[in-house]
């Protein structure tokens, strides 16, 4: 088992109709976490870097290169992807270092403005033998760009995937980015009409505000890829804070940083299992509450 082309983890979850995991990785710890999460599992992840989070390292490739690096050695499959790029560029360069897969985020433009950028990454990427995901319908949260009602068009959303040729789409179906309490209702008729009208997968981001039980709904009604950050951010926040209330002296960062990088191992190999059961009654895995995160 090693980096895995993020094209072959979809694929078999699609003709599956499982979920499959894609969780960002914001530093080097966290990238450790959720591979280890995903082995004690035994199932496959996809390890996002995020255009936020390459603003944040001040450039893609340090972070990029140890992110390949941990999933080259996993015991488990694990591919590798670019999460919101809008700057095409950043893709491009993201295809070039190695990803199994980049998502272009163009849904702040409109409509032929997105076909045309979208189908240039597509085109560049696909030729290289890499996954493109892209975006129809604001997902937002962070900056207001999501209002309540916002939806992907089933009938835009096929001529978007057939002029662009992506290989996955991102859609709005009712869940908002940085959520930080699970209360998000998504449009499950929507998903399954979704599903119907596109031959793609679907991605669902901002999966942090949704509860285990609509996940699993979602999964069962068509979606494929779940994106989650904000929630095991939550958790690895809360474990930092916990350890420097009990250890005001510390000053190595090593030591709270593996408290906050412990945290997210059993919720990323929960959640892995939980999306694996893709929505099948009887499951037996564990839930959380649906109140705040974490």
């Amino acid at each position: 088992m090693t980096l895995t082309p993020t094209r072959d983890l979809m694929a078999a979850a699609q003709a599956a109709g499982t979920g499959i995991g894609a969780f960002n990785v914001i530093q080097l710890e966290t990238a450790e976490a959720l591979v280890a999460g995903a082995e004690a599992a035994g199932l496959p992840v996809i390890l996002q870097i995020s255009e936020n989070c390459v603003t944040y390292h001040r450039g893609l490739e340090p972070l990029a290169l140890a992110t390949l690096a941990i999933a080259r050695s996993a015991r488990v499959p694990v591919a590798v992807h670019l999460d919101h790029a809008e700057d095409p560029e950043l893709a491009f360069a993201a295809v070039d270092l190695g990803f199994g897969s980049v998502m272009y985020d163009g849904a702040a433009l409109d409509f032929d403005d997105n076909v045309a950028t979208t189908t240039r990454v597509a085109a560049y990427a696909q030729e290289r033998g890499v996954f493109v995901e892209a975006e129809l319908g604001k997902i937002g949260g962070k900056d207001g760009a999501h209002a309540p009602g916002v939806r992907t068009n089933p009938v835009e959303a096929a001529a978007f995937v057939a002029a662009t040729g992506v290989d996955a789409l991102a859609v709005a179906v009712g869940s908002s980015h940085a959520m930080t309490q699970r209360s998000a209702a998504l449009d499950l008729n929507l998903i399954a009409t979704l599903k119907s009208a596109l031959d793609v997968p679907l991605v669902l981001h901002g999966s942090s505000g949704v509860s285990d039980h609509t996940l699993a709904a979602a999964i069962q009604a068509g979606m494929t890829k779940i994106n989650v950050s904000t929630h095991l951010n939550n958790l690895s926040t809360r474990a930092v804070r916990l350890y420097l209330e009990h250890n005001p002296s510390v000053v190595d960062p090593r030591k709270y940083l593996r408290a906050g990088r412990a945290a997210i191992e059993p919720e990323t190999a929960r959640l892995l299992t939980l999306f694996a059961a893709g929505g099948r009654a009887g499951s037996s895995v564990p839930t959380t509450s649906n109140g705040p995160v974490g």
